[in-house]
């Protein structure tokens, strides 16, 4: 356990985790959880759905020529995970993880152990630069050829105060053309109930290190810019994100926004 991680307070790495059926996570990051689920009972599904998600898009852009992964803010590489993903569509793809919780990142080395493609540093998406030029960063993907960087669920935790929209210019301006971005965002509930069912779970996530902003659809795009051209079919439901037929019995999910973007 890193000695300078408060164990008593819960992390969004490890409460995703949790949410997801994975191992790694802490006594308060489970009692969190099952906090937020009574308060918004459809946050399991969301959780699942915005998984699913990534899992959709990695093997769209695998299919789509992509070979290096860049997946920030991604907590600890649990089911359905980007590196397995990646690599069985193409087992020379790269996958380099950031995150900003030094216990997910010391869990991830664990279990990225004996994987040469896929690495982990603790990093901080507010700062952009040193993520993207960390050496461990270009050491393995080549920002001379087209990577995809993920950022999913993870733009709501980033406040109106620390520019959003700033950071993903900046994380444009590394990439070169026909690169792309991924996102998922937590969007605002259509019904009255659900509304006050987030808002609850917003003043609970007020007590961790990742306070919560809800964002509409069009103000993801506009987070997203004009640096990148979102692709078909825009900022929408997860769910709805080239869902596969055999899931169309699911649950919509219309709280979790999620695009795809390339690099002008």
């Amino acid at each position: 356990m890193p000695g300078n991680v408060d164990i008593t307070v819960p992390h969004a790495a490890r409460i995703y985790d949790y949410a997801l059926g994975g191992d790694h996570h802490l006594e308060v990051d489970r009692e969190f959880w099952e906090r937020a689920k009574k308060l918004m009972p459809s946050a399991e599904v969301l959780a699942r759905a915005n998984r699913a998600f990534l899992g959709r898009a990695v093997r769209w852009l695998t299919s789509a020529g992509v070979t290096q992964f860049l997946d920030i803010g991604s907590g600890i590489p649990t089911i359905g995970n980007v590196h397995e993903v990646a690599q069985e569509a193409n087992p020379e793809a790269k996958v380099m993880y950031v995150d900003i919780d030094p216990i997910a990142v010391e869990q991830s080395r664990s279990l990225l152990r004996g994987n040469p493609r896929a690495r982990v540093i603790e990093g901080d998406l507010r700062r952009p630069e040193s993520v993207i030029y960390h050496p461990d960063v270009l050491d393995l993907l080549d920002f001379a050829q087209p990577l995809a960087v993920l950022t999913v669920a993870v733009w709501h935790f980033v406040p109106d105060a620390a520019k959003p929209a700033e950071i993903i210019t900046k994380i444009g301006d590394a990439l070169v053309k026909d690169s792309y971005l991924v996102l998922s965002h937590l969007g605002h509930d259509p019904t009255p109930a659900g509304q006050e069912e987030q808002a609850r779970v917003v003043k609970l996530y007020e007590n961790t290190p990742t306070p919560a902003t809800i964002r509409s659809a069009e103000e993801v795009a506009a987070l997203i810019g004009p640096g990148f051209e979102i692709l078909e079919p825009g900022v929408t439901a997860v769910s709805d994100w080239f869902a596969d037929p055999e899931d169309a019995d699911d649950p919509r999910t219309p709280t979790g926004l999620g695009a795809v973007a390339r690099k002008r």
